[in-house]
């Protein structure tokens, strides 16, 4: 069987039991749900490992030949697939770890892979060291589990209010457990496992590492036996041990030995605690409800054999090896038989119970009380542990109250004892050596013991029995709750124990009593009752001196104080200092010193903790302990004691009112000189006492105790005047002597004991903190103030902290010190050892570190106000002071030093949490970040250590978040909430280092390249191609903690804020263009990062929204990155599942085993199969996030104020706003207090001071208010960011991620649900206005989505089965409906605001109406043929439907929805504007009823729109210069003109423009004279190609007006003279521009479009009948003028269509061709060819229209064109062309030939026009067969940019192919019926002007006159009709005498061009498009009367 087992990677050893830890620590510690059913799973399967404890898999000869084989042939590994070949090194060292440890071959194997894939977490250690670590920590995980197994037991002591299925099943499991022998086997492993043995084995086999490495093993191997004893000692303490148990236990004290200082180490201290337990039946005074169950189960009632047992054992005399040991067992015992003689049950074992007096006397035989104190109260870890302390507290006081005739005896004895030291003392002999002083041990123990409460429990209360009512109800003990019952009679005996104890005192036990007042006064309640004893104590006032009192009252120790001062006083008769150097003669005993300090520490410690006291003494006028004290201070008396007497002034400075005075009397008596008599030797006071006394005895208490003193007044109250008088006030001098006399020297004096040294830093240091901390630098600091004293002017000091600013801001001593102390402190904790001062060196480099973090969060300001200042300091900025050389190194190595503390984060979190901080601080300059990467690069070694101690703090497993700021009363979550922030401080480190350019610190720590480009970095897996454990992977590995369970990652509800910055880094690495690519590669291929945490959206965290939005927020950005880059790579599977995951409404197969693609599939199918509902839906992920986002904020309501002004108080909150980390605006809430306080102190008068509280108040309410305020504000922004960062997911989701990923029918379903949702969260009461914006702009681009994938579905040709009943497209009518209404409801609750906002609900509402747009049908020229019944009574298709739909919907707004619109287009933002007049336009396009037009019209918004054309005038011609301003107004000038186009297309609202005066406002315009210079070389070109020419620019302010004068003319039939007369007025007023733009020599494409529609307007308007529409009022000479203007616009027209017709015709095509614009020359041809078709068919029409106004008959028509026929040349003859143009253009009008030649071309172009719209018919009806490469062809023109053919899908392709065809087809269609038009008119020209030469012209002579013609022409013209024209009709349009010659030639030219095949050719035309399309038969009839005409016999 073991050939086949497979080696466990996860070493067998080691990673299950971890796990088995993790499962208990989850079930009992985290009380995680569901936890019990998995740790009964685990229980069941590690039951061996506890069954055997700690025992080995053994050796064999089968497992070592498999191990040796494993290098040829390979082992199987678990979870692998084949056998693995393992080199021969790791085998040889299996072997190694299999003796060593005396372990398996294969387990050895097994932890030695371990190892090796542990190795990347433990830097520098090769994988056999951490193979030994993995090892024990596998031991300790056993013991750690059982531990915590048995202390979740039911018991006697103590309860973890676990639920009952844990405690049943924890309670079973260890029952067996300890049935099969667990205590002997504890008890065994206790003793074989011992640090010194296991490390000597280790050192063997080259075990060990580094200091660290050592550190590590020997600490886990003292956590394993410590684990084990306190296994053994919680089982006792809820439960009792077996009689065999207890005597194997027993037996275990027996041999146990004390440490070298006499106490017991901490493992057998928990032994001891154990037996103590055993013995204890103190609990049974506490009637607990389950008592009797107790009782039950107490062997020591039940079993008699078990007490006979145990009784004899300890009774037994055979000496322990530890006799003090044997006493306490016997004492407990003893104080056990006492308690049960005194239960009821306790009558059956009275012959044991009797012996309880001897045992109790055995126990004082061996020094109980001593061993008690020295050893176990010595020991190390009894503070911290609870129940010890209450084992031991039970212990003494039992002792007290069940042996009174006991303690009675012990005091007899003393006082027997004290006779005769009294004797022995006046005798002048030696006191006797055999003197028992228990009693004096009993008190020290008490004093010892209470003197520490680590816990705070005050279990010295129960010594203190309250004699009378106490007035404080405060001061109620814990049996005080209530009013006075009696105490418990424990009590009373243990109060009467203190009292009775201090009558009659011996003086020999005076000390001890002292001492145990001392411990028993500690506490707020006890330090009272203490108090209240010694001043109940004193005699009354009156008996002399004070000596009948008692000796231990406040009364006589101050009475002896005072004598003391006044005889030593006496003594000092001179200032010299000699009495230093002698001893006094009367100075003070050795005794009476001993005395005094006793009573100096219990006055300490009293009025430490009791702040009445302190006043009570500190006010008391005859005792003054204060002056007496100062006064002792300035006498001889030993260092020691001024010392005290210091550490007591000190407790005495804790109150303010009492510091101040206090500050006087220090400066008063000149303890420290502040003030040099001149002519004085010799300084005096402290200074000299720390120079000569205490550096020649090389011990510093005074100067200890002064830095204390010192630190407490600085905290209290730093009084600006001190010492004013005598010297120039301030702190100065003392600064001066702490920095000068004390911190300077300190490292170079020498210390007899060596951790003072770090004491007396610790002590100066924590004052610069306090002086630093307190200190904000003020504009005052920085000027030389003045000062007078003693008539000499000198200069004022400033505050002490801004000379510690500029002694840290400049490369001083002082800073060098902190430097080098920095260095010293990382030194020493390297080494991991121990080492005396350790604990004060720590705080001392604590402090050094917070004054340089203070100064670096200073120094901003404090330079600056520098600088405004204009002083004379010279300062360095802090940062490069720290970039200088350490003296020491020789290396700019400070950085790194700080940065070093962050490796020692687990033994001192406060150095690690403030280096943070000053990395954090420095990090902010991007040149210092440089130098810092060089620094910690520098050295590989130094590198690892650094990257590993961030890794180490990021990681920490015991940082806590959430912990409240003011719960520092617990110092284990205190220190949680240390290492919380400093991961928080790292983060931050990193946010802002990324920021920078490379390379940058966070570069560094994430594991990125810093030598080479970022980008070519290749992330790995730690440990992979040796790649380090960076942050990445620790930020990661925080992420992605839980992250496959399902309840989500644990860090989001854990440490949110921790969390969310976690995030954004990950954000930001994938934003950041460097790190993107390999960032993305990482987290894809190794992590499924996104996937992983984007299942577990939404976040809801009910205590903290703001996280956990702000962490949503960055998962969903870094989402959209990854949607967008996966989409670009086409990474298809990627992005599909990522996509699937977020829009699938389907039920999602949770967890499948693992993310491959294929077991998704397989899991769908089951799931398919087993829901048998498979059609139940779930809600969208991305809508269950935006569910998440509440867009309610509750808004702080307004303040409530009595006494101050709101609008001040409201503009002092304004100045007190600043921008925080995280750019949010919010009111810095500490300086608000300051300010609000300083103005509550500057009130002056009594009615003030009576007010202060109720201001205080006021002051209070103000800044919650303020909180509240911040916190509104936070919340607002997290919403903000949420959203946007979901809008921008969803915008990329809907945008960027391939089409085809989401079928149309599912996409347009989301994008309903997403809109729905989104409306109705926007459009509910108190949806917070904020948000509104990003909402409006997330439902533009929803509704451009919508609207594009219902058109693109049209396009497919899915939905179009006309008005089908299921709706429009995928999406239902209903919904669209819905959408629509939600959409208006928005716009409308926006009110007068927001038109920003509604900017994009306009541009929503376009896409929405575009939907029901009709797209363009290729015109087949075919359904003309429909008859008009036909087309009425088709059915409604769905487009038509949908537009009635919406346009009902939008009616049933009514004019609310009108108004804001309106208003929208007439005023306000630009954008705002343009959407709303194309809302305008596109609504009144659709609105049938014409509702809104009369609105517009009625409501006056229609004649503010036309008014407004005038004032743009001013705008748009400056938009004409060469170098133009914003374009806006050209924008806005098209929007508006395109809406006047749509008002004037309707007849009504054309009528309405022309009485607005449209045309009058057109015609004052002066743009449209400044046509700018079309030379292209003098245009500016814009190189972007966005800005158009000026020449293009002045074209799109005139086409637009064009194009609206051509509707109005063509909209306004019935009142068609009175616009056509008005618009022909803005030719004439314009007639110049207008001539000189038909004059045009270059013809372009733009220049065509102008004349198309020029020549149009003129057309309808040059005619003269419109002159007639002009009334009488119009004078004869303006009539002229405007006759004049007339003509020359005929003249002009027809010599363009000479141009167009004829001459320039060709060459205006090939140009059209040749071209290089963008876009397609083949369609710039088409749209030359309309233009140009269009000109010539607007001037025929104009012939047309002047030949019939003239007369209907021919001959009293005008002639319009010349008798030549010859036609302008052949089709080639291009030589002639341009010279027979320009002669007949200056000499004479065109001649018919032209019109011939117009004809015949026209007719040509015709039937090549037909042929190619055929050709493409065909090709749309065939678009499927028709091959790739005309496809290509087709979507060349529609696709911009090289090859962007290539890329599209095929499917695209044949989209844009059909386009293409359409716009082709359409095209033509437009050019037949052009063509068709032309020949028309052509021929009905030909024909006029034919009849008249040919039938009433009469030939003149040459002979006649000059101007015959004319003559004749009047007689023919005598018409009235043709008004103005008529008398100089013929000479005006310069018509030349016709001869009887030309009229011949004129015949047969027409004859020869006008043949047969033209005719033929004509008719074909009528026969193929004028039957459906026009007049029929109607060229039929032209072509039979001209040739008629032309076949005439020539007169």
């Amino acid at each position: 069987m073991a050939a086949q087992m497979a080696v466990n990677s996860g070493a067998s050893l080691w990673g299950p039991l971890k796990e088995l830890w993790e499962t208990v620590e989850g079930a009992v510690w985290r009380r995680q749900p569901d936890s019990v059913h998995l740790l009964d799973l685990q229980l069941k399967k590690h039951k061996p490992h506890f069954l055997s404890l700690y025992r080995n898999p053994p050796k064999s000869a089968e497992q070592r030949e498999k191990v040796r084989k494993a290098s040829t042939e390979g082992i199987a590994i678990q979870g692998q697939q084949g056998s693995r070949l393992l080199p021969e090194q790791l085998l040889s060292e299996a072997f190694i770890l299999s003796d060593l440890f005396d372990i398996g071959e294969v387990a050895a194997l097994e932890l030695l892979l371990a190892g090796e894939h542990q190795q990347p977490y433990f830097t520098g250690l090769t994988r056999g060291l951490v193979a030994v670590l993995l090892y024990w920590d596998g031991k300790l995980c056993v013991a750690n589990s059982l531990r915590s197994l048995i202390q979740s037991r039911h018991g006697k002591t103590f309860t973890l209010e676990l639920s009952g299925e844990l405690v049943a099943l924890a309670t079973r499991f260890t029952d067996e457990l300890m049935s099969q022998g667990l205590t002997q086997r504890i008890l065994t492993l206790v003793e074989e496992i011992q640090v010194t043995r296991e490390f000597e084995r280790l050192q063997k086999e080259r075990g060990l590492g580094n200091e660290k490495h050592r550190k590590e093993v020997s600490d886990l191997i003292k956590e394993c036996r410590q684990a084990l004893a306190d296994c053994l000692f919680s089982w006792t303490c809820q439960s009792s041990l077996t009689q065999d148990d207890t005597m194997a236990l027993i037996g275990h004290l027996e041999t146990v030995t004390a440490e070298a200082d006499g106490s017991l180490d901490s493992v057998n201290m928990a032994l001891v605690m154990a037996l103590l337990y055993c013995l204890d039946v103190s609990f049974l005074e506490q009637g607990t409800e389950d008592r009797e169950d107790l009782l039950q189960a107490l062997p020591l009632l039940t079993e008699r054999q078990y007490v006979s047992a145990v009784h004899s054992r300890l009774m037994d005399g055979q000496p322990w090896k530890l006799p003090g040991l044997q006493a306490v067992c016997r004492l407990a015992w003893a104080l056990a038989l006492r308690a049960l003689s005194q239960l009821p049950q306790g009558s059956a074992l009275v012959e044991f119970t009797e012996a309880d007096e001897a045992l109790a006397e055995l126990a004082l035989q061996g020094d109980v009380f001593l061993f008690l104190k020295e050893g176990m109260l010595g020991c190390e870890g009894f503070a911290q542990e609870e129940f010890y302390i209450r084992r031991f507290h039970s212990l003494i006081t039992d002792f007290l109250a069940l042996m009174p005739m006991k303690v009675k005896q012990l005091r007899n004895r003393a006082d027997e004892d004290a006779r005769l030291v009294h004797m022995s003392l006046q005798m002048g002999s030696e006191p006797p050596s055999s003197l028992k002083r228990d009693l004096d041990h009993l008190m020290t123990l008490i004093g010892e013991f209470y003197s520490k409460d680590p816990f705070n429990m005050e279990l010295a209360l129960e010594f203190w029995c309250p004699t009378e009512s106490l007035q404080h109800t405060s001061l109620q003990g814990s049996y005080l709750g209530m009013a006075l019952q009696r105490p418990p009679h424990k009590q009373v005996v243990l109060s009467k124990f203190v009292r009775q104890m201090g009558d009659l005192l011996p003086s020999t036990l005076c000390m001890a009593y002292l001492r145990m007042l001392k411990g028993l006064a500690n506490g707020p309640q006890c330090a009272h009752y203490c108090f209240s004893l010694l001043k109940t104590n004193g005699a009354p006032h009156g008996i002399g001196e004070g000596v009948a009192g008692n000796p231990l009252s406040w009364e006589h120790f101050f009475h002896s104080l005072m004598l003391y001062h006044e005889n030593l006083r006496r003594d000092a008769p001179n200032t010299d200092a000699s009495q230093y150097r002698h001893p006094p003669l009367r100075g003070i005993t050795q005794r009476e010193l001993d005395g005094l300090t006793s009573f100096l520490n219990l006055l300490t410690t009293i009025i430490t903790w009791s702040e009445n006291a302190r006043l009570a003494l500190c006010e008391h006028p005859q005792w003054t302990p204060v002056v007496v004290m100062l006064g002792l201070l300035q006498c001889s008396v030993p260092p020691v004691l001024k010392a005290e007497l210091l550490h007591c002034l000190s407790a005495f400075g804790k109150s303010p009112e009492i510091a101040a005075s206090l500050w006087q009397s220090l400066e008063y008596t000149q303890i420290l000189q502040t003030v040099r008599v001149p002519g004085q030797r010799q300084g005096a006071g402290i200074e000299v006492e720390l120079n000569e006394i205490e550096s020649s005895c090389e011990e510093y208490p005074l100067t200890r105790s002064f830095c204390q003193l010192i630190s407490t007044l600085v905290e209290s109250s730093l009084p600006a005047n001190l010492g004013a008088g005598l010297r120039v006030p301030g702190f100065e001098p003392y600064l001066a002597f702490l920095r000068d006399s004390v911190f300077l020297p300190f490292p170079t004096r020498a210390y007899r004991r060596p951790a003072e040294k770090w004491e007396v830093a610790d002590a100066v240091l924590e004052v610069f903190h306090k002086l630093l901390r307190d200190y904000e630098p003020q504009p005052s600091d920085f000027v030389q103030d003045v000062v007078e004293l003693q008539g000499e002017q000198l200069a004022a000091h400033k505050p002490p902290g801004h000379g510690l600013m500029f002694h840290l801001l400049n490369d001083s001593p002082t800073l060098a010190l902190v430097l080098s102390l920095l260095e010293e402190g990382v030194r020493q904790l390297d080494s991991y050892a121990p080492f005396p001062g350790k604990k004060q060196l720590e705080s001392a480099v604590l402090h050094c570190l917070c004054l340089l973090d203070l100064a670096l969060q200073k120094e901003v300001v404090f330079m600056d106000l520098l600088r405004e200042s204009q002083a004379s300091l010279l300062v360095s900025p802090l940062e490069q002071l720290l970039q200088g050389v350490s003296p020491q190194s020789r290396r700019a190595d400070h950085i790194v030093n700080i940065a070093r503390y962050m490796c020692h984060s687990s033994s001192n979190p406060e150095a690690a949490f403030q280096s943070a901080k000053i990395l954090r601080r420095v990090a902010r300059y991007p040149n210092i970040q440089m130098r810092l990467v060089g620094d910690f690069t520098h050295s590989a070694a130094v590198s690892d250590k650094l990257m590993a101690g961030f890794v180490e703090c990021l990681e920490n497993e015991e940082a806590e978040e959430g912990i409240e700021k003011g719960d520092d009363s617990d110092p284990q979550k205190k220190m949680a909430k240390i290492r919380h922030e400093t991961q928080i401080h790292i983060l931050n480190l990193l946010i802002t280092s990324l920021e920078l350019k490379a390379p940058n610190l966070s570069l560094y720590l994430l594991g990125y390249e810093v030598k080479k480009p970022v980008s070519s970095t290749n992330l790995q897996d730690p440990g992979v191609l040796g790649c380090p454990r960076s942050c990445l992977h620790a930020i990661l590995s925080l992420l992605q903690r839980g992250s496959d369970k399902r309840s989500g990652p644990v860090i989001t509800g854990q440490a949110p804020h921790l969390a969310e910055l976690c995030y954004q880094v990950i954000y930001q690495l994938c934003a950041y263009s460097d790190t993107s690519g390999p960032t993305m590669r990482y987290l894809r291929t190794s992590q499924d990062f996104l996937f992983s945490h984007l299942k577990h959206l939404p976040f809801v965290l009910p205590r903290d929204e703001i996280a956990a939005l702000s962490q949503m927020s960055w998962l969903m950005k870094t989402a959209a990155i990854e949607l967008r880059v996966t989409s670009l790579n086409r990474q298809r599977s990627h992005t599909q599942r990522l996509v699937s995951l977020l829009l699938d409404d389907q039920p999602h197969t949770q967890h499948a085993a693992d993310g491959e693609s294929g077991m998704e599939e397989d899991t769908r199918s089951v799931s398919g199969f087993l829901h048998f509902d498979t059609v139940s839906k779930v809600r969208r992920k991305l809508l269950s996030v935006l569910d998440a986002i509440n867009f309610c904020q509750d808004v702080p309501e307004l303040l409530q104020l009595e006494f101050f002004e709101r609008t001040q108080i409201e503009q002092v909150i304004s100045n007190c706003e600043h921008v925080n980390e995280q750019g949010h605006t919010v009111c810095n809430v500490k300086l608000l207090h300051r300010v609000l306080v300083a103005e509550v102190n500057a009130l002056q008068g009594l009615a003030a001071i009576g007010q202060r509280p109720l201001l205080m108040e006021e002051v209070n309410s103000i800044l919650q208010q303020v909180v509240e305020r911040n916190r509104v504000r936070r919340s607002l922004s997290a919403k903000r960011h949420a959203l946007q960062s979901w809008r921008s997911l969803v915008e990329t989701l809907l945008t960027a991620c391939p089409i085809d990923l989401i079928p149309a029918d599912d996409r347009q379903l989301i994008i309903r649900d997403l809109l729905l949702d989104l409306h109705d969260k926007v459009l509910s009461e108190d949806a917070a206005g904020e948000l509104m914006p990003i909402v409006a702009g997330a439902v533009f681009t929803l509704t451009a989505q919508l609207s594009q994938s219902v058109l693109s579905e049209h396009q497919q040709g899915v939905g179009l089965d006309g008005g089908a009943s299921s709706g429009f497209a995928s999406i239902a009518n209903s919904a669209l409906h819905l959408i629509l209404r939600k959409l208006l409801d928005f716009i409308l609750c926006t009110g007068g605001g927001f038109q920003r906002l509604r900017a994009h609900l306009y541009g929503s509402l376009l896409y929405y109406l575009q939907i029901a747009q009709k797209p363009e049908e290729p015109d087949t020229l075919q359904s003309a043929g429909k008859s008009m019944w036909e087309r009425l009574t088709a059915p409604e298709d769905g487009f038509s439907k949908l537009q009635r739909e919406n346009l009902a919907i939008i009616e049933s707004y009514g004019t609310a929805l009108m108004e804001v619109v309106c208003r929208d287009a007439c005023d306000g933002h630009e954008i705002g504007r343009m959407l709303a007049l194309a809302v305008l336009d596109r609504i009144l396009s659709i609105d049938r009823q014409s509702q809104w037009l009369v609105y517009v019209c009625n409501s006056g918004y229609l004649r503010v729109l036309v008014e407004s054309l005038k004032q743009d005038d001013v705008a748009l011609q400056s938009l004409l210069t060469p170098q133009p301003p914003l374009l806006k107004p050209l924008y806005i000038y098209e929007s508006k003109m395109a809406l006047l186009t749509r008002v004037a297309k309707t007849c009504q609202g054309a009528v309405e423009l022309l009485r607005c005066g449209l045309v009058s406002q057109l015609i004052e315009c002066q743009v449209f004279d400044m046509v700018p210079d079309s030379d292209p070389h003098r245009m500016m070109r814009d190189p972007s190609g966005f800005i158009p020419s000026p020449l293009d620019r002045y074209r799109q302010i005139l086409l637009p007006t064009l194009t609206l004068f051509q509707v109005i003319l063509t909209s306004t039939t019935t009142h068609h003279q009175q616009g056509a007369a008005q618009v022909l007025q803005w030719l004439v007023v314009h007639a110049d521009t207008i001539q000189s733009l038909l004059r045009c020599q270059d013809l372009s494409m733009g220049t065509l479009q102008e004349l198309s529609l020029l020549t149009g307007i003129i057309s309808k308007t040059a005619l003269p009948g419109v002159l007639d529409m002009g009334g009488d009022n119009i004078n004869s000479a303006a009539l002229l003028e405007v006759k004049s203007h007339i003509i020359r616009f005929q003249r002009l027209c027809l010599s363009l269509l000479g141009r167009l017709a004829g001459s320039e015709r060709e060459r205006l095509l090939k140009q059209a061709e040749v071209v290089s614009a963008p876009g397609d020359p083949a369609e710039r041809r088409q749209a030359m060819e309309v233009a140009m078709q269009q000109v010539c068919a607007n001037i025929m029409e104009y012939c047309h229209t002047l030949l019939l106004q003239s007369s209907p008959q021919a001959q009293f028509s005008i002639c319009l064109f010349g008798t030549s026929g010859s036609e302008p040349g052949g089709r080639d003859g291009r030589t002639d062309l341009s010279s027979t143009m320009l002669s007949s253009a200056s000499s004479r009008d065109p001649g018919l030939g032209l019109v011939l030649y117009l004809l015949k071309n026209s007719a040509a172009d015709f039937f090549r026009f037909q042929q190619s719209h055929r050709q493409s018919l065909g090709k749309l009806e065939s678009l499927d067969q028709l091959p790739p490469e005309e496809l290509k062809e087709l979507c060349q023109g529609l696709v911009s940019g090289p090859g962007g053919v290539e890329k599209i899908s095929s499917v695209q392709r044949s989209l844009l192919a059909k386009r293409r065809l359409v716009q082709l087809i359409n095209n033509r269609a437009k050019l037949l019926a052009l063509c068709s038009y032309v020949i028309e008119t052509c021929l009905f020209v030909l024909w006029r002007h034919l009849e008249y030469y040919l039938l009433y012209c009469t030939p003149t002579d040459p002979k006649d006159s000059l101007l015959p013609g004319v003559g004749g022409f009047r007689s023919r013209l005598g018409d009235d009709s043709f008004g103005g024209l008529r008398g100089t009709g013929g000479r005006l349009l310069g018509q030349s005498r016709v001869s009887q010659q030309d009229i011949e030639q004129l015949q047969s030219d027409m004859a020869a061009g006008f043949n047969e095949p033209l005719q033929r050719k004509l008719l074909e035309v009528e026969g193929l498009y004028s039957q459906v399309r026009s007049r029929y038969t109607f060229i039929q009839a032209l072509v039979r009367r001209i040739r008629g005409l032309l076949r005439q016999p020539k007169s």
